[in-house]
């Protein structure tokens, strides 16, 4: 009985849902936050993704996989997506999906790289660019649950330009502190100068490592796999270091 259960629950996750756009808010010049309706939603923990799939007139069907942006809201579920210069989906999903359209979502999908409001160890937070989704919802959800655990975030982008969420994220939450590290056009107020993540920054604004912390990595995987080896190399634990990556 209980392998039919979970098999039930893993079959309800794997099925495909229409979902309806019902709201969309820019982020930047080139990511969007998509608000979607999805009926019977089983619930999702933050740092899971869902797949995305849209069908043409003709039959064709592509689908992608996207962050979850947003903390456990009923059947309200956000993904921010950013344009991907040639890309099939992303482009469509940016510039022209608007309130009222239609699409496919299945999932949630993951379980490894997820933050439960249960956990009590300190959080480390190391973003690359828009790899800073899944880790946004764990912020949400931190904050929904009332978690008085510490967050640190490391939020690695191009620019002051790209920033995503902007404005949630100048408010801050108690417990949670936040540096921004640019890599190509740093603020003029800002004491470090542009440049790639390093093993001094992960030192400085981290945690130290004996305080056991959970780290949390999400980027592109050339940003990933420097960061987590950083890491490491700090004397973290590796199996205290989560990652989530994309692209080539």
């Amino acid at each position: 009985m209980a392998r039919a259960t979970v098999l039930g629950r893993l079959g309800d996750r794997l099925r495909w849902r229409a979902a309806e756009v019902v709201a969309r808010r820019v982020e930047s010049a080139t990511a969007v936050t998509i608000t979607l309706e999805v009926p019977e939603w089983p619930g999702h923990v933050a740092g899971q993704h869902v797949d995305v799939r849209l069908t043409a007139e003709d039959g064709y069907s592509t689908q992608r996989s996207y962050s979850i942006a947003s903390a456990e809201n009923g059947g309200r579920v956000e993904l921010t997506v950013q344009r991907i210069p040639g890309g099939e989906v992303s482009p469509y999903l940016v510039d022209e999906l608007v309130p009222g359209d239609k699409l496919e979502v299945r999932g949630p999908v993951g379980g490894w790289f997820v933050w439960r409001p249960e956990q009590r160890e300190p959080v480390l937070l190391v973003a690359g660019g828009s790899g800073l989704v899944p880790l946004m919802c764990m912020i949400r959800a931190r904050r929904a649950a009332g978690s008085r655990v510490p967050f640190r975030l490391l939020y690695s982008l191009r620019s002051p330009q790209e920033q995503l969420y902007g404005a949630e994220m100048r408010e801050g939450a108690p417990g949670l502190d936040v540096t921004r590290l640019y890599t190509r056009q740093a603020p003029q107020e800002s004491a470090r100068p542009p440049g790639r993540i390093t093993p001094e920054d992960l030192a400085h604004h981290g945690w130290p490592p004996d305080f056991e912390p959970v780290c949390y990595v999400c980027g592109p995987t050339a940003f990933v796999e420097k960061a987590a080896a950083y890491l490491v190399l700090l004397g973290h634990k590796p199996e205290q270091v989560r990652t989530e990556r994309f692209g080539g």
